[in-house]
């Protein structure tokens, strides 16, 4: 086959999207016998069809949807180019729309995302906080730029993107004075127990205690579950329960709420994982989000 015309590519692909010819005819403002002249160029050169009549309608041959699949990556690229480099040269900050798992800790997200707003090049950033479900849903419909979860989308999730690990860390178990007083004290046997506030059954973190404290033979008294970390230190503040927070933020979570440590676990390891959807040109705020946080976490 000679090499592709783009043209003749993108007219298809418009067609496609379109879901008629005399729409996509109206879109670009040709003539509809012009534009099917063009489409019927591109299937002599591929040597098939890629549309079929189905009642008044078009529909994708096979090969129309393999070919399809391929035109749509690149005409998108296309369009996120485009777009980052108008963001780029218009002289107003770039824009990165970050969604945040609702377990990961405040400091922990703060540390993170800082940056991005200092210069030399700083970013206007947009932070929206739900539950990994809800943000593959913002990403997917292009809202988000780039999640920050505590584990990787699982396979039923029916979402194609990447996840890139950051890092991880063991966990530091904080609680009031009174409370760490009483537990700390053959930490971690004393557990057996204990009261704790643990994030929700869905959470890597939550999955990471329960395996350390089966292993141990520890059955601590659960007095509430949190899916928003926030909520976790809260009622740690009331002396409601023992809760884990990772290595990197544990200094910043005493120093800021006079809680103090009950114990050590590097058994139990908090990861975090940034997710974009698979583009083959990132966001600049995306690369340098995940470049930082990966120094962050290392350290």
């Amino acid at each position: 086959m000679q090499r592709m015309n783009y043209n003749h590519l993108f007219y298809f692909w418009l067609v496609a999207r379109e879901g008629s010819v005399s729409k996509a005819a109206t879109r670009l403002r040709l003539a509809q016998p012009t534009l099917s002249g063009q489409i019927r160029t591109l299937e002599s050169e591929f040597g098939e069809r890629l549309f079929e009549k189905a009642g008044r309608g078009l529909r994708l041959t096979e090969m129309g949807r393999m070919a399809f699949r391929f035109a749509d990556e690149i005409f998108s690229l296309g369009e996120e180019l485009v777009d980052t480099v108008n963001r780029g040269a218009s002289g107003t900050p770039l824009r990165l729309t970050i969604g945040l798992a609702d377990v990961v800790t405040k400091p922990m997200a703060h540390r993170l995302i800082r940056p991005m707003l200092e210069p030399p090049a700083p970013m206007r950033v947009i932070v929206r906080e739900d539950s990994p479900e809800k943000l593959l849903a913002g990403l997917v419909a292009n809202e988000l730029d780039v999640l920050i979860l505590d584990a990787p989308p699982g396979p039923d999730s029916g979402v194609r993107v990447f996840c890139h690990r950051l890092g991880e860390s063991g966990v530091a178990l904080l609680a009031t004075p009174k409370l760490s007083r009483r537990y700390r004290p053959g930490f971690p046997k004393a557990l057996d127990g204990a009261p704790f506030l643990l994030p929700g059954r869905t959470t890597g973190l939550r999955r990471g205690l329960e395996q350390w404290f089966d292993h141990l033979h520890i059955r601590p008294h659960v007095v509430g579950e949190f899916d928003d970390s926030a909520l976790v230190i809260e009622f740690g503040k009331s002396g409601s329960g023992i809760f884990a927070v990772p290595f990197v933020v544990e200094r910043d979570v005493r120093r800021n709420n006079a809680f103090t440590l009950v114990g050590r676990v590097d058994e139990v390891r908090r990861e975090l994982f940034a997710v974009a959807l698979q583009r083959r040109v990132s966001h600049p705020g995306v690369v340098s989000l995940i470049e930082h946080a990966r120094r962050e976490l290392s350290g």
